[in-house]
């Protein structure tokens, strides 16, 4: 492939709800642009896009792909991404690099949950878009139904530009609205043929609302429309673009994927109507000063090492060369650059400004990262990642596989930024957190495929803790045991009492050297080492004062040893005489949802035993604030994702300790003593 000017470059998002046919559409294009000579199907396990085992064992996307194409003497990369949410993150980062998004619709079944989330989201950036109808082939396909789901559930004006010829079985063309021409296709090759009689009166009333919709996009249109002079084609064309590149019109086009029925017409249109890199552009000047890049993804290959995709956001980058990241201060080696077609990677000895390639073997650049020169200052934004939600706990199935564990995640966790790992210094679990069931699942399946690593998951534990409600005086605690030669004697008196202000104090009122000063420290290490596992279930104790204010001791048979073990027994018999009770984590948790469901949430929610703290508007969505047991929560992002249709989300973090209720808190204390047992 040759290397393009950025004023022939397309970057294109392919974004949509799962199963609305984005890897289809995107073989169909390659296969017209003679990229590829078959067309793969997603159910074959052959198309070019979805190339990972676990995309060809699941049969959908799960990694968003680069896929460059040539067309019309322009070079389209398509961003191929999953339509599930729980791969959100990899929607995230493509969007942060695309121009424009073309949104597929599915025909059957109009505008899904994922589309409207990513459509919000384009709104947000002022994102351009071009809608794509698809499926038309299929049972029940409907054009004018999805228009219309489209028109209710989604903003902008949209504005059809294609009509199709037939639906379902019949479906065998498409009417371009601009030109006023119809095209007809046979196994995917398209032929003029005259507007069908029985579409004309159809064709005319959409060509009119594109007309005034194309109006629209410059004033002077405007003027010349409400005079009531005719547009010609090349100002509808100019008004539509102006309209396109405002984020004020969404142009719909028709189709099947499948059955290769107008990819040749999207690619026209995707080069005509898509914005180039240089347009919207803030910083005229960015073409010509030193490069640098943003890497908006990373793929961990256990043969070749770290992959990067990047685009280039000023200047241009070049095979051979250094550049120097930021962030972490380093210089990188870049050897030679690529663009890609799925895994086929084509060598190129540059990028142009606003292009988009991938790297292999940086070492310290991850995703999210700028690559540019020493001394260009320039530091790009991130990408806002979205934060996972859904907690297990893995360990290897095979004991001597630790290591291979902890080398694999962390390479996992360098390619995915919503992935979290953390080690439990409490409940001992290393746990694994992502944005849903199939991720988790997902994640597993790559330790095995790419680190060789099999992985079991548990349920995450709560870390519970354990203090007292009351306060007991002078409990004694006595170690003493003869067995020839040295003996031992340690013997304490302790008070303990709640101590809210924090988590341990520990005091002396020792009057009269009872206890000789140097084992007071032992006394204290001895109650410390005793909290680690309190009396009730075994978790550690929390919120105590403890003071030591008597005792005795042997002036032979005395040691640090011996106190600590008094100061021990002591403790954990103070702590039984004062209202030992168990305490749970609470999280404030802040969940956002459309208002239709904010009854069932709130009705989930009393059932968790949450409480409500307030609500509030923000946007077409509230937002609920609450409290509530992180023991109710692991689970939750299940949960939220059953009863929100896929369109509610949260984010949670710790606030305090609370007491568990005394049912919950028998249940649990009977289930820790079955599991010493």
């Amino acid at each position: 492939m040759k290397v393009y000017l950025s004023e022939s470059i397309r970057n294109i998002g392919i974004v949509s709800h799962q199963g609305a046919g984005k890897t289809s559409l995107t073989e169909s294009m390659l296969f017209n642009t003679g990229a590829t000579n078959r067309l793969g199907k997603v159910d074959e396990g052959n198309t070019v896009a979805d190339y990972h085992p676990e995309e060809i064992k699941r049969k959908s996307t799960v990694n968003a792909s680069l896929v460059a194409c040539e067309w019309l003497d322009t070079k389209i990369n398509l961003l191929d991404t999953p339509g599930f949410s729980d791969f959100f993150g990899e929607v995230k980062g493509v969007l942060r690099v695309s121009d424009c998004l073309l949104m597929l619709v599915d025909a059957v079944a109009g505008v899904e949950v994922s589309t409207e989330i990513v459509w919000e989201l384009a709104d947000e950036s002022n994102l351009p878009r071009i809608a794509f109808i698809n499926k038309m082939d299929r049972e029940n396909a409907d054009f004018v139904k999805a228009l219309d789901s489209m028109r209710e559930k989604l903003t902008q004006q949209i504005v059809p530009i294609q009509f199709p010829i037939g639906s379902e079985a019949n479906f065998n063309g498409i009417i371009d609205l601009i030109e006023m021409k119809a095209y007809q296709y046979d196994g995917g090759k398209s032929s003029e043929i005259p507007i069908p009689d029985d579409l004309m009166a159809d064709a005319e009333t959409y060509r009119e609302m594109m007309i005034e919709a194309a109006a629209e996009g410059e004033d002077e249109l405007t003027m010349k429309y409400l005079e009531g002079e005719e547009l010609t084609d090349g100002e509808i064309i100019a008004g539509l673009k102006a309209g396109v590149m405002a984020g004020k019109v969404v142009p719909v086009l028709c189709g099947s994927a499948l059955k290769n029925i107008g990819a040749d017409l999207l690619l026209n249109i995707l080069v005509h109507y898509a914005p180039t890199p240089l347009e919207k552009l803030e910083d005229q000047d960015a073409p010509n000063k030193p490069m640098a890049s943003l890497v908006f993804k990373t793929m961990a290959d256990p043969y070749v090492g770290r992959i990067s995709f990047f685009r280039v956001y000023q200047g241009s980058f070049k095979s051979d060369s250094t550049a120097y990241n930021p962030r972490k201060e380093a210089d990188e080696k870049i050897s030679q650059l690529f663009t890609m077609q799925g895994k086929n990677q084509l060598q190129l000895p540059e990028l142009k400004f606003g292009d988009i390639g991938i790297v292999a073997k940086l070492a310290q650049t991850n995703t999210g990262d700028t690559l540019t020169t020493k001394d260009s200052g320039v530091v790009l934004d991130g990408i806002d990642f979205p934060i996972p939600t859904l907690t297990v706990a893995i360990e290897p199935k095979t004991k001597g596989d630790e290591d291979k564990l902890g080398t694999g995640i962390s390479r996992l966790l360098e390619e995915d930024p919503t992935l979290r790992l953390e080690k439990n210094v409490e409940t001992h679990q290393t746990l694994l957190t992502g944005m849903g069931e199939a991720h988790i699942d997902i994640t597993i399946d790559r330790l095995q495929r790419k680190f060789g690593v099999e992985v079991k998951t548990n349920e995450a534990l709560v870390p519970y803790r354990e203090t007292i409600r009351g306060s007991a005086t002078k409990v004694e605690g006595k170690h003493k045991k003869q067995s020839g030669g040295h003996g031992q004697f340690g013997h304490v008196y302790i008070d303990v009492a709640p101590y809210p202000e924090g988590e341990f104090e520990f005091t002396e009122t020792i009057f009269g050297g009872s206890v000789p000063r140097q084992y007071i420290p032992a006394v204290e290490k001895g109650v410390r080492e005793s909290m680690v596992e309190g009396i009730l279930a075994g978790y550690p104790v929390t919120n105590i004062k403890v003071n030591l204010q008597d005792g005795s001791f042997h002036p032979v048979d005395s040691s640090e040893m011996a106190f600590k073990i008094a100061a021990s027994l002591a403790f954990r018999k103070a702590c039984e005489q004062a209202k030992p009770a168990l305490l749970e984590p609470i999280m404030n948790v802040e969940i956002h949802v459309p208002d239709q469901f904010m009854g069932d949430i709130m009705g989930d929610l009393n059932s968790k035993r949450g409480r409500i703290l307030g609500m509030e508007k923000s946007g077409n969505m509230q937002v609920i604030k609450a409290n509530v047991p992180l023991s109710e929560m692991y689970r939750y992002a299940i949960d939220l994702k059953s009863i929100t249709q896929g369109r509610g989300s949260f984010v949670m973090e710790f606030s305090r300790y609370e007491e568990v209720p005394s049912m919950m808190s028998e249940k649990i204390i009977a289930a820790a003593k079955a599991a010493k047992e």
